[in-house]
């Protein structure tokens, strides 16, 4: 792998030409809005469930996720509508997807409004869609039902992603960016969007992990425009994505295992998580920091983007490449705020990152912290995907 002496305080803001920048942000909540304090209550009462036990543990569990706020597609309308979510053992696939597919779709819909709207040029600027979800079923899928929510045109090249997990938000861009690469003067629409109501089950002790996911998971959208060469005049580029890779980590298949059955989506996450996600990534960020010759004594001269899974995996990261606590704020309040939103998260990180760093360039007369850093996920597989990019904002 060959290498490109850059310097790391070389803070230019002007992208190099040729490669695939993040031109707009943009992200969208269904109307439900959850506080942490008041989900465990909510949730058994919507379940009939009594078990004090499973209580206790899902209350110990919404402590330490960290989570204080989430948004949510799950109501009580839907539930009034369809009682059998909330039974155990009844086939409800059918159910499920009447609701995800449409509520994925319009949430889709509105952060992409709001990326195009930032991104300020027009809607018939955008020559390809790549949309990513975990939570939706359908033929055709549901890139085509947004892009004709969005009035894209018809002949705007899509890409579907499905059922990634956490990792799809970092894959479809790790898309886009090739897409933008290969095809001079695209401009690609990136859109994730993700509800629980896929995997939403009643409390049963046979099933711990499904409390994890009531006491960790979100709801929500994002989208982001992506272009190589911006134009000056009317687009202002976030984040040059300088390098992409993605590596699996052999027998680690059961180690995220999520299978669709006749009720819905189920997970298992295995314990060591957090320990193989350590173990292995020191060596991952090595590969992508080589491509512009930075040491691993750089880690703290950098950004960090990454999708916070849970507070175990950047707690252990945290730790492990020896970061300081403020390295990884972006993503612990994406996860307050919201929760893990799966492949939505990733967007959520980004634009905190970019807050923080126009409070930084105040604080420090108009020079922001650091221009290189790395946009990082995990998935089933397990699946790390990376992202070298350099902060054009700063």
């Amino acid at each position: 792998m060959g290498s490109e002496n850059i310097p790391q305080g070389t803070f230019s803001k002007m992208p190099n030409p040729g490669k695939a920048t993040i031109l707009a942000i943009g992200k969208a909540f269904p109307h439900q809005l959850v506080m942490q304090d008041y989900l465990v209550d909510g949730y058994f009462k919507n379940t009939n469930c009594n078990d004090p036990e499973l209580k206790e543990k899902l209350t110990r569990l919404c402590k330490t996720t960290t989570v204080k706020t989430r948004y949510v597609v799950m109501s009580e309308e839907i539930l009034e509508k369809y009682p059998e979510l909330a039974v155990e053992g009844l086939p409800t696939v059918k159910q499920r997807l009447e609701i995800c597919n449409d509520a994925v779709t319009q949430m889709a819909i509105e952060a992409s409004q709001t990326c195009i709207k930032n991104w300020g040029r027009s809607i018939s600027d955008i020559t390809h869609l790549v949309y990513v979800s975990s939570s939706e079923a359908r033929l055709p899928g549901g890139d085509l039902y947004l892009a004709r929510g969005l009035g894209l045109s018809p002949e705007t090249h899509r890409v579907l992603l499905y059922f990634m997990g956490c990792s799809g938000g970092v894959a479809g861009l790790r898309v886009a960016k090739d897409i933008a690469e290969n095809n001079p003067g695209s401009r690609v629409l990136l859109a994730t969007s993700e509800t629980t109501i896929i995997g939403f089950k009643p409390p049963n002790a046979n099933r711990p992990y499904d409390l994890v996911g009531v006491a960790l998971f979100g709801d929500g959208a994002g989208a982001m425009i992506i272009g190589s060469d911006p134009n000056s005049i009317n687009e202002k580029p976030l984040f040059e994505l300088h390098t992409a890779i993605q590596n699996f980590l052999p027998n680690t298949e059961k180690s995220i295992d999520g299978r669709l059955t006749e009720e819905g989506i189920t997970f298992k996450l295995a314990r060591e998580l957090p320990q193989i996600i350590e173990d292995h990534i020191e060596g991952f960020c090595t590969k992508l920091m080589d491509t512009v010759a930075l040491s691993n004594k750089d880690y703290n001269k950098m950004f960090w983007a990454v999708h916070p899974g849970g507070p175990a995996i950047l707690n252990r990261m945290e730790k492990r490449l020896e970061l300081l606590p403020e390295k990884l704020n972006a993503s612990r309040r994406a996860l307050m705020d919201y929760g893990n939103a799966s492949s939505n998260t990733i967007m959520y990180v980004l634009e905190y990152m970019i807050e923080e760093e126009q409070k930084m360039k105040k604080v420090k007369q108009g020079q922001g912290d650091c221009e290189w850093g790395l946009i990082l996920a995990f998935g089933p597989g397990i699946t790390f995907e990376g992202i070298l990019a350099r902060n054009l904002s700063v």
